[in-house]
């Protein structure tokens, strides 16, 4: 008979791990010009964005918060308390998105 599966409060991840959620737009999307694509077309080698939800001690590039850029044949996929998660090492990363800094005018009054 299949066990019961324990609630999880907190993930941590060791070493050069990070563990991230697919955003929910990897499904259907639609192009520049309005058309729908869906989930099911095949793009070859497209990179897939994500949210860092857990780090571990030695990342160095990334952080909890941070949007990274991967490739989904890099991915291992994990279920925790039915939530979706990708884990990978930090190397695996190809990006991490930034916010653009308010650019001022520089003048003081």
């Amino acid at each position: 008979m299949g066990e019961a599966v324990p609630h999880i409060d907190q993930v941590s991840v060791l070493f050069d791990r990070v563990l991230v959620q697919v955003d929910d737009a990897e499904g259907e999307r639609r192009s520049r010009a309005g058309i729908l694509i869906p989930a099911t077309a095949q793009l070859s080698k497209r990179l897939t964005w994500a949210t860092v939800v857990s780090v571990g001690p030695h990342v160095r590039a990334v952080s909890v918060g941070s949007r990274v850029l991967f490739s989904a044949e890099d991915r291992y996929e994990v279920e925790v308390n039915g939530e979706e998660y990708v884990l990978l090492r930090e190397r695996d990363l190809h990006a991490v998105a930034r916010e653009a800094e308010a650019v001022g005018t520089g003048l003081y009054l």
